[in-house]
């Protein structure tokens, strides 16, 4: 009887134990299951490092390539490639630059192209050669060409035939350098630009022996990926090997497999195309559906075209997807993954909606710093969960930040003061042998500014992510701002991202780019937003004054309303800010309709010349 009894008690413990674990712990699975992950990637790291000789992101394509030859790798405009033809021709390339007099084995290269299977050919050729690779953002012209180009000390520059106008801008500069130019053609007539197709067409498919790049080591510079120059000129981020060999999982570490096929339209020239949608299918050995550049009419149909299962994005990309017209067959089709970052709450439960049941997994991480964040668990609006194994991997804090004067705060002692939990803070994260900071190339000045130092403890050295965070009561931890984004007004911090999805969500406003402005005799910045208006939509001042009276406290409200036909973005599509807050709200700038908040009206009325003058001169205060 007592047997039985105790029986029963046992296999009612069983029963609830889950059941009181998911009450009590409702996230423990799901934090031992990523936890599981990072040990299952640290060991395959280490794995990989421990090899001989040494073992770089090439031999993964290598053993690919092996693995599944005839497999399609890129389908680019109704063509594929297969795992073997892109390592031919990628012999090709290589072959054809080692016998050009202006190249030598482990010279750096600039690549100036868009989206277009030679970038991929042309990458792993140099990489088989053991040359650094600078990827140019294929937008940016003259000063800013050649600011990013003598980043990186290239010798030689291989740009695409489209760009021919824009390497001829800076040929003099490059030529007085001794630069080789090579373009991406078959004939080339400018005197200091050598064509460059033909030549490898004619070179040998053959191999390229390993003692090409038997100098290179962990530490070598891989490739150079800019910033992208919202706030002035790009920085080269020096990415080195034992960085891209551990980006190599960043898809797999997802569970993306060799089954799944990924649509690839964002550049390759940036972090997310490059390293999670190209390197990271050479771990997985998937097919990669490439797009030239994104396009929110065409996304769907080429997903349904290509059976594509896994898509990628960045900033306001599901915004736009969103903004779509609707149809009938918006859930038709076989996506079951979204990875990138930047969705906002408000967009991540409409692009659900509408879409259908794909898992999104949005995550935290920048080109040169040290700590990054998966939401494994698809909490809306997170970008990742804090926990314990994590923290003791990549030692990180949320310190407190004066956002007027622009440094974090310190103590008595000299020291940073955490941010206390649901409080917003500045993530740092400990520079250490497992999390390093590299830095930019050629800019020691600006490498500085990204160390932080006497954080929590006298001498120690941490990564300033230059990010506002918040962490809830739950561990789920949030993008707030940046921090030049962030400004004060009548004492308070206002968060620009805050304030654009506050507008969004209204009725008429379809994007908004929220800045602060200065105004004579006020101390901080006011707030200001460049907006677009909803396609059938009007601009209604007392509709959207309710709207932004309803939901925001006043010192968040934007005083100034600026009407676009297109909110201007970068080639990433991050909102761009520096000309509009040059510009202010200077009627005499400004060919856009101005709007200011009127209280007396309850209306956003327009903004008249008269009525910018009299706040300038002091008579009106805001």
């Amino acid at each position: 009887m007592m047997e039985m009894y105790l029986i029963s008690i046992i296999l009612a413990s069983i029963l609830i134990i889950p059941f009181a674990v998911k009450t009590l712990s409702p996230y423990l699975w799901m934090d031992l299951v990523y936890f599981g992950d990072l040990l299952r990637i640290l060991l395959r790291f280490v794995s990989r490092r421990r090899k001989r000789p040494l073992f770089f992101v090439l031999d993964r394509f290598m053993e690919q390539t092996a693995a599944h030859p005839d497999k399609p790798f890129i389908v680019f405009e109704n063509e594929n490639y297969s795992y073997t033809y892109t390592d031919k021709r990628s012999n090709q390339t290589a072959n054809a630059l080692q016998a050009h007099p202006g190249y030598k084995a482990g010279d750096t290269v600039a690549l100036f192209m868009g989206n277009e299977p030679a970038f991929m050919f042309t990458w792993l050729a140099l990489a088989k050669l053991g040359s650094p690779v600078a990827l140019l953002n294929h937008n940016i012209r003259t000063k800013s060409l050649l600011h990013c180009f003598n980043c990186c000390k290239a010798k030689v520059l291989i740009a695409a035939s489209e760009l021919k106008e824009a390497v001829e801008d800076v040929l003099p500069s490059l030529m007085e350098q001794g630069v080789t130019v090579l373009l991406m053609t078959k004939n080339c007539n400018t005197p200091g630009i050598e064509s460059f197709s033909d030549k490898v067409d004619k070179a040998p498919d053959t191999p390229l022996p390993r003692s090409l790049r038997s100098h290179i080591t962990f530490k070598s510079p891989a490739v150079y990926i800019y910033t992208s120059g919202t706030t002035g000129l790009p920085k080269a981020a020096m990415v080195n090997q034992n960085r891209l060999l551990t980006a190599l999982v960043v898809l797999s570490s997802n569970g993306v497999t060799s089954s799944d096929v990924i649509y690839l339209n964002l550049p390759l020239y940036h972090t997310a195309g490059f390293i999670i949608g190209f390197i990271g299918s050479i771990e997985t050995g998937s097919t990669i559906i490439l797009k030239r550049k994104f396009s929110a009419s065409q996304f769907w149909d080429d997903c349904r075209k290509h059976s594509v299962t896994v898509v990628q994005y960045i900033g306001e990309v599901m915004r736009y997807l969103c903004s779509t017209s609707k149809r009938e067959n918006d859930k038709d089709h076989k996506v079951r993954l979204a990875i990138g970052n930047g969705v906002r709450a408000e967009v991540w439960r409409e692009f659900l909606s509408r879409f259908g049941n794909i898992q999104i997994r949005e995550f935290y991480a920048s080109t040169e710093g040290n700590v990054g964040f998966v939401n494994y668990t698809g909490k809306i609006g997170a970008i990742g969960r804090v926990n314990f194994f994590h923290k003791r991997l990549f030692p990180f804090a949320l310190i407190k930040y004066d956002t007027e004067r622009d440094e974090p705060i310190r103590d008595a002692d000299g020291l940073c003061v955490k941010a206390p939990k649901g409080e917003t803070g500045l993530l740092v994260s400990k520079i250490t042998d497992i999390a390093p900071f590299v830095g930019y190339a050629q800019n020691e000045e600006q490498t500085e500014k990204k160390r932080l130092r006497n954080v929590l403890k006298k001498g120690d050295l941490y990564f300033n992510s230059g990010d506002l965070m918040r962490i809830d009561k739950d561990n789920f931890i949030y993008f707030v701002d940046r921090v030049g984004d962030t400004f004060r007004w009548k004492g308070e911090n206002v968060a620009t991202n805050e304030v654009s999805d506050i507008l969004t969500i209204g009725d008429s406003l379809k994007e908004a780019n929220v800045y602060g402005v200065q105004v004579p005799g006020h101390e901080g910045r006011i707030g200001m937003a460049a907006v677009t208006v909803k396609e059938g939509a009007q601009f209604e001042g007392s509709r959207v004054y309710n709207h932004v009276v309803s939901y925001l406290p006043s010192y968040a409200r934007p005083r100034f309303i600026r009407i676009q036909n297109a909110v201007e973005v970068t080639g990433t599509f991050k909102q761009m800010k520096v000309k509009l807050v040059e510009q202010s709200f200077d009627p005499g700038r400004i060919q856009d309709p101005l709007y200011i908040l009127d209280d007396r009206e309850k209306s956003y009325v327009p903004l008249t010349a008269q009525v910018y003058s009299s706040i300038i001169s002091g008579n009106i205060k805001l």
